[in-house]
C-alpha cells in the first residue's frame, strides 16, 4: 500500500472514531431536550419544538455555507471550530431557565454542527471508493445506533440527578472531539478544484435541477423522522411511566440495526435499485406513524416503532449513496452541505408542527391528531419521490452523475 492508500485507511478509521464521540455527545442531551423541558418542567411542547426547529435550521439550512468554506478553506478548520461551538451551546443548555435561553443554546449548537457537518460528509466522500461506499456507510449507520443507545442511556441516568449534569457531559463529549481532530485528522482538501471560491461552489451546486428537487422532497421524509426526538420520547414516557424509556427505544434501535442493518444494505446493493429501497423504507415508516393513533399500550407502541426503524434502516444506507453519487467532487463539500436542506425544513417543520400538534391534541383530547397528519405528509413525500425517480429526467442525472 502507498502513500497515499495508507493516508486514505488512516482517514477512514479517524472518521469512525470521530463519529462515534459526535453520536455519543448529540443523543446524551438532544432526546433528552423534551422530555426535560416539557414533561418535567411543564413548558409548552410548541416552545421546545421553536427552540431545536432552531437548531435544525442553523445546522442544516446553513451547511451549504459551512460546506462552501469547506471547499475553500479545508475540513479540519471548520471541524475544529464547529465542535467548540457546539460545547458552548451545551453549556448553555445545561443552564436555562427560560425559552428564549434554550433557544439561544439550540442556535448555537446548530451553527456548530453547521460548521463541521458537511466537511465530515464530503470527507467519507472523498475517502472512501465508490464501491465501498454502502458497506462504509452501513458501518457507520451501525455506529450511530450504538452510539445513540449508549448516548441516551446514560442521558437518562444523568437526568435522574439534574439536567445540568446532561448538559455538561454532553459538552464534555464534544470538547474531547475539538481535540482529538486537532491533534490526529490531517488537513484533508475536500475540493477538487483547489482555488474554488465559497461562492463558485455554491453556484455550482444551486445549478444542478435535479439534486435541487431531490433535497427539497426529502423534506417530507425528514418531518417523519425528527418525531423521534420531539413526540415520540414524551408519549413514550407517558405509556411507561419511566424517562428510561427514552433509552428503551434506542435499545430497540441498536439491536435492529446491528442485527439488520448491514445484511439489509448488501441485499438491497445486490437485488434492488436505490431508488426503489428509499420508496420502501418511506412507506414503512409512513404506516408505522399511521398505526401509532390506535395504540394505548406500551408493548404495540414498541412494536410500531420497530418498524419505524426498520424503514429508516432500508431508507438511510441508500440516501447516503444516492446522495454523495450525484455530488460534484468540484464541490464535494457543499453539495453535502446543500443535501442537508431538506433536513432543514423538514426538521424544522416537524419540530414546530409537531409540537403544535402535540399541544392541540392535548386540549382537543385527540390523541390521534398528530399520528394521522405525519402519515399524511408521508404519503404525499411517497408520491413526489415516485414521481421524481421514474421519469426521464432521473436517468439523464444518473447518467450524469456518472461521467463524472
Amino acid at each position: 500500500m502507498g502513500p497515499a492508500g495508507r493516508a486514505r485507511s488512516r482517514g477512514k478509521a479517524f472518521i469512525l472514531l470521530d463519529n462515534m464521540l459526535v453520536v455519543l455527545g448529540f443523543y446524551m442531551v438532544f432526546p433528552l431536550v423534551s422530555l426535560h423541558f416539557v414533561d418535567q418542567l411543564g413548558w409548552a411542547a410548541a416552545s421546545v419544538g421553536l427552540a431545536l426547529s432552531a437548531r435544525q435550521l442553523a445546522q442544516q439550512g446553513l451547511g451549504a455555507f459551512g460546506g462552501a468554506l469547506a471547499d475553500r478553506f479545508g475540513a479540519k478548520p471548520l471541524i475544529v471550530s464547529g465542535m467548540l461551538l457546539r460545547a458552548g451551546g451545551f453549556w448553555l443548555m445545561a443552564v436555562a431557565h427560560s425559552p428564549w435561553v434554550l433557544l439561544l443554546s439550540c442556535l448555537l449548537s446548530g451553527l456548530g454542527g453547521m460548521l463541521f457537518d458537511p466537511p465530515r460528509s464530503a470527507l467519507v466522500a472523498k475517502l472512501v471508493r465508490p464501491a465501498q461506499r454502502a458497506h462504509f456507510f452501513s458501518l457507520l449507520m451501525m455506529q450511530d445506533s450504538a452510539g445513540a443507545v449508549s448516548g441516551a442511556l446514560l442521558g437518562s441516568w444523568l437526568l435522574r440527578f439534574d439536567f445540568r449534569w446532561v448538559g455538561f457531559s454532553g459538552m464534555a463529549v464534544f470538547l474531547l472531539a475539538a481535540l482529538a481532530n486537532t491533534l490526529l485528522l490531517q488537513p484533508f482538501r475536500v475540493a477538487s478544484a483547489r482555488q474554488t471560491t465559497p461562492a463558485d461552489s455554491l453556484r455550482l451546486v444551486l445549478a444542478d435541477r435535479y439534486f435541487m428537487r431531490f433535497v427539497l422532497m426529502l423534506s417530507g421524509y425528514y418531518m417523519l423522522g425528527v418525531q423521534i426526538m420531539l413526540l415520540v420520547p414524551v408519549v413514550m414516557k407517558q405509556l411507561t411511566g419511566t424517562p428510561a424509556a427514552v433509552g428503551w427505544m434506542y435499545t430497540l434501535e441498536t439491536c435492529l440495526s446491528l442485527c439488520l442493518l448491514y445484511p439489509l444494505a448488501r441485499l438491497g446493493e445486490r437485488y434492488a435499485r436505490r431508488e426503489t429501497r428509499m420508496l420502501t423504507g418511506l412507506a414503512l415508516m409512513t404506516v408505522s406513524l399511521a398505526a401509532m393513533a390506535l395504540v394505548g399500550r406500551p408493548l404495540p407502541a414498541f412494536i410500531l416503532l420497530g418498524f419505524f426503524y426498520l424503514g429508516s434502516i432500508v431508507f438511510e444506507p441508500a440516501r447516503e449513496t444516492y446522495i454523495a453519487s450525484l455530488a460534484d467532487p468540484q464541490a464535494r463539500a457543499s453539495y453535502m452541505g446543500m443535501s442537508r436542506l431538506g433536513l432543514a425544513i423538514g426538521g424544522a417543520v416537524g419540530y414546530m408542527g409537531g409540537g403544535w400538534l402535540y399541544d392541540m391534541a392535548r386540549v382537543l383530547h385527540t390523541s390521534w391528531l398528530p399520528w394521522l397528519c405525519l402519515a399524511v405528509i408521508g404519503m404525499l413525500t411517497f408520491s413526489a419521490l415516485y414521481r421524481q425517480f421514474f421519469t426521464t429526467g432521473h436517468d439523464a442525472a444518473v447518467c450524469t452523475a456518472a461521467a463524472r
